[in-house]
């Protein structure tokens, strides 16, 4: 498996390798013993999400705070996605920073999200099916967000526009400032 760095510290994307042959491809999507080895910490995934989106969705920008933080280590079972990661930790050196990377069911790529970040993501695709482990209970008490077209982080969705489909209650969610403050 290839491990890239992100500008992001903690936050991975992990690249498996692949064993293709006549008959298709086979690779090993998840261990436990090799996935702490390369986070650098005990990750204890305790429930699995998975959504179903089409073209021009955007999710995000979602998290839990306080003892209800997840990490999430995400994937696309089919088509295509932006993936994005806000760093939310305080005393980290890229606080109110981001990260995106384009996940997909042909890449095969993943994206570790640490605890303290905030998530989302857009559908490039016609649809994409998400998958993605986290490793503390969702509770909706500690759940927070920050809205998608924030303009401190800007973040380039990838999306026309006029494609966008965003929750309702994701357009009423606070802008970045407002989160850190």
């Amino acid at each position: 498996m290839k491990v890239i760095k992100t500008k992001l510290q903690g936050c991975l994307v992990l690249e498996p390798t692949l064993f293709n042959d006549d008959r298709g491809y086979f690779f090993e999507s998840y261990n436990t013993n090799r996935f702490n080895d390369i986070v650098d910490q005990e990750v204890n995934f305790v429930q699995d999400n998975q959504s179903f989106s089409t073209r021009g969705v955007i999710r995000a920008l979602h998290y839990q705070k306080g003892n209800n933080a997840q990490a999430k280590l995400i994937r696309v079972l089919n088509g295509v996605i932006l993936d994005v990661a806000v760093d939310l930790r305080p005393h980290s050196k890229t606080y109110g920073e981001y990260f995106s990377v384009e996940l997909s069911s042909k890449n095969k790529k993943q994206l570790f999200v640490p605890r303290g970040f905030a998530h989302g993501f857009s559908v490039l695709s016609d649809t994409a099916e998400v998958l993605y482990k986290c490793d503390n209970y969702y509770n909706k008490e500690s759940e927070g967000g920050i809205i998608y077209n924030d303009a401190t982080l800007n973040i380039d969705w990838k999306v026309n526009p006029e494609e966008i489909k965003v929750s309702e209650k994701d357009l009423i969610l606070p802008t970045l400032k407002e989160v850190l403050v």
